[in-house]
């Protein structure tokens, strides 16, 4: 129990140091960069064996490595993005609603179960992202306000998938350290890059807040894998139950977080919003 605790806690410290990115005018862009950074250290400290270049290029996974490479990077900015202008409820809901894309994933590819339970809880899993993200102004916010959630629902997704189909196809147990580590070594040299192309248009310094922030954010990225994985390996826990728990419980702990300590805005429906995706992540983990 203490480590879903602990990975509960790590993913919900994700989407509110995005948030107070924002509130210290720190570089997202520079934040994110040095948190991949941080991220594969970690997984290379976290590795058993000698590390071994040549293996790791030699590897089945590795071009999977680095198209998730540049999905991590890519998604991550459009979560900080989502949590900096639609809100941790609707950061949170986006991101964690997408696990049902590597559950109909699973039913296509793995000829997994699919009954009546399952359907009613992926079609309210859409209906929730989108009751979410409305902002109750004009017509043109809701479009505006729309893309940035939607966009992280099936970025998440598809990264949830590859991950899923690249360790159970392709990587060990024991290499399951070294592959995150490389997936966030790949991120890393991606933001370096795109960083390094907006540096040479419009140079800006690197600066000391955003080096403590990323640093801080790679630590709280990596762990919050890290104890959801310890999580599933326990045997007091069912993994439907646990996925559940847990995903539940960050999205009413970052809403929470987010009315109580940045005073963020919720109206009817988007309370509305987060019952029914309570209910759809219930439905379909459980079915």
């Amino acid at each position: 129990m203490i480590y879903l605790l602990l990975s509960i806690t790590a993913s919900t410290l994700i989407f509110i140091i995005f948030k107070l990115l924002d509130k210290f005018n720190i570089n997202t862009l520079q934040a994110i960069v040095v948190n991949y950074f941080a991220a594969c250290l970690f997984g290379i400290w976290s590795y058993d064996e000698p590390l071994n270049i040549d293996k790791i290029v030699n590897s089945q996974w590795l071009f999977g490595a680095l198209a998730l490479g540049f999905l991590f990077i890519a998604i991550f900015n459009v979560m900080a993005l989502t949590a900096q202008r639609n809100g941790l409820s609707v950061a949170s809901v986006a991101s964690k609603m997408s696990v049902i894309i590597p559950v109909i994933f699973g039913i296509y590819v793995y000829h997994e179960g699919i009954g009546v339970q399952k359907i009613i809880g992926i079609i309210l899993a859409l209906v929730a992202v989108f009751l979410t993200s409305v902002k109750p102004k004009t017509t043109d916010n809701i479009t505006k306000g729309l893309w940035l959630p939607i966009l992280l629902f099936f970025g998440s997704g598809t990264i949830d998938t590859s991950i899923k189909y690249l360790e159970t196809t392709y990587v060990s147990e024991n290499g399951i350290p070294i592959f995150s580590a490389t997936i966030f070594a790949f991120a890393f040299i991606i933001g370096l890059g795109i960083l390094s192309l907006k540096l040479l248009k419009k140079p800006v310094k690197l600066t000391i807040k955003a080096l403590i922030a990323g640093s801080l954010l790679g630590i709280v990225n990596y762990f919050s894998i890290y104890y959801l994985l310890k999580a599933l390996n326990h045997e007091s826990l069912e993994s439907s139950t646990l996925f559940t728990v847990n995903n539940v419980a960050i999205v009413m702990v970052s809403t929470l977080l987010g009315l109580i300590v940045f005073k963020e805005t919720i109206s009817k429906t988007n309370w509305f919003g987060i019952v029914l995706a309570v209910i759809s992540i219930v439905l379909v983990t459980l079915s």
